[in-house]
């Protein structure tokens, strides 16, 4: 098993390194490098890499660490001011993207849980694409920054609101009674992870904060450690590693975990991005042709127009207003982790799966062309438009 996985491993990552260079040469995001080599080396490809479980099980871990830096993120004070200036427009876009892809669902014979999952996966824009094609001085220093990094975070707070009732699901639908339940035991890890921090973990960290690699050891056991009691409680890895990561935000050595788990998350995404492609069933690409290409076509057009409107009713500028819309014009990688929990749980069929993974490849590539050609960012083709 060893060997099998030491060649699993080789050909994931040197295959990647080499995909990924050609994806920066061409101005294309890494994650679609990443899948694109799960699909060329998967067993719906070349079969290269045939057995994927352990592949999945291990790359799961990337997810749970996403998460737990997500959370990391959410500074209270800041995300107040945040929330109350974009809570409109973040609430009246999400509703009409959810229920445009209900429709859109229904329209192309998806039952009633199938279409509610499109919807909830139209919701959200790739932070990824939207934070990394996004000038450092204009992230950081303006008010187009602002705006951005205000509507991703509360779709990032939907996200989790969806995870939760998706994890919580059986087999062709949604389980009320065990939602009731999940959502009864939410407060009570929140309450217990709190305490924790507070009495035990704050204590640990201020005494012993000059060594680095045991805080470093001592936020990885804290992630996992309140991802399993999450799962103990019926509740997903990923909900416990996301409250992890809030109750250490307010530490004053939060920035330092985040730092320094990012190169160890992204391990585990490439791992993560490489499964799904390696999922991704090609061979019903061709009978899927037509919603796939409606559903991308709505999200690229759709998207950034009601962003557009919105900001314009909120008193932007026109040219901010359509400067955010396409760049928030695509589905989210949320959206890819949200799609494989309701498949895991048999909540929508294969199909569905295909059409939400192949709409999120195509907006990837789009959007980040419309952006590249189009709009100010570090990687732009133009001189007048690259920013760093």
């Amino acid at each position: 098993m060893t060997g099998h996985l030491f060649d699993a491993f080789f050909l994931i990552f040197t295959g990647s390194a080499i995909v990924a260079s050609v994806a920066l040469y061409s101005r294309q995001p890494l994650l679609v490098a990443y899948v694109a080599i799960g699909m060329l080396f998967g067993p719906f490809g070349l079969k290269i890499v045939p057995d994927l479980n352990i592949v999945s099980d291990i790359s799961h871990i990337g997810i749970v660490f996403l998460l737990f830096l997500l959370g990391l993120d959410m500074q209270p004070k800041a995300l107040k001011s945040v929330f109350k200036e974009i809570s409109i427009v973040a609430i009246a876009s999400s509703t009409l993207f959810a229920g445009l892809g209900y429709l859109l669902g229904l329209s192309f014979g998806f039952n009633q849980t199938e279409s509610v999952v499109l919807g909830m996966a139209l919701i959200f824009s790739s932070t990824i694409i939207g934070i990394k094609l996004l000038p450092t001085t204009v992230l950081h220093h303006k008010h187009t920054g602002e705006l951005m990094v205000g509507l991703l975070l509360f779709q990032d707070f939907l996200a989790i609101i969806c995870l939760l009732i998706l994890a919580s699901g059986t087999p062709g639908e949604l389980n009320l009674p065990e939602l009731g339940m999940a959502f009864a035991a939410l407060p009570a890890l929140g309450v217990i992870a709190f305490a924790f921090v507070k009495y035990v973990l704050l204590h640990l960290i201020s005494r012993f904060d000059r060594f680095h690699e045991y805080i470093f050891l001592l936020a990885i056991g804290w992630c996992l450690g309140l991802a399993k009691l999450a799962e103990f409680m019926h509740l997903s890895a990923e909900i416990g590693a996301f409250i992890a990561g809030i109750t250490l935000a307010t530490s004053p050595i939060s920035q330092f975990i985040a730092l320094n788990l990012k190169p160890l998350r992204d391990f585990f995404l490439i791992l993560f991005f490489f499964a799904l492609g390696a999922q991704l069933n090609i061979s019903l690409l061709p009978t899927l042709f037509l919603p796939i290409i409606a559903v991308s076509a709505v999200v690229l057009i759709v998207k950034p127009v009601v962003f557009y409107g919105l900001l314009c009713r909120k008193s932007e500028r026109k040219g901010l207003a359509w400067d955010i819309g396409f760049r928030l014009g695509q589905i989210s990688e949320f959206s890819l982790l949200l799609t494989l929990v309701a498949s895991t749980n048999d909540i929508i069929s294969e199909k569905v799966t295909v059409v939400i993974q192949s709409a999120a490849i195509v907006t990837f590539l789009v959007s980040s062309y419309i952006v590249i050609f189009c709009f100010p960012n570090p990687i732009a083709v133009s001189e007048k438009l690259r920013r760093d």
